[in-house]
């Protein structure tokens, strides 16, 4: 079971750093004071629902991304890559038999 405190202050950090932003450029963005980012980022604080909202728009991000849980194993997205190539494979086929079925029922 994760620690959403945890987990929430983690998934700041990361993002923070991916923007390349401090937390008192997030506190500016979202409203709040240095101390209180902090505070969130040590796990000291949990924020409201309002708050959690402010701080996903200060990080470019949608709420839920607050609480997704790491990357996605490589295996996971090789089999997801895999299954979208199968069906964009298959999609095009049928379009083009379909075409060929049209073009061959008129014939003159």
């Amino acid at each position: 079971m994760t620690n959403l405190r945890a987990l929430l202050s983690s998934n700041i950090k990361k993002r923070r750093s991916v923007l390349g932003i401090s937390q008192a450029v997030l506190a500016q963005r979202v409203g709040t004071s240095t101390h209180y980012i902090a505070q969130i980022e040590q796990e000291n604080k949990f924020p409201s629902a309002e708050m959690l909202e402010r701080i996903a728009i200060g990080l470019e991000y949608d709420s839920i991304e607050l609480f997704s849980i790491g990357p996605f194993p490589e295996e996971a997205i090789k089999q997801f890559l895999e299954g979208v190539k199968a069906d964009f494979i298959a999609t095009n086929y049928s379009i083009e038999r379909r075409i060929e079925n049209l073009i061959n029922s008129n014939k003159y």
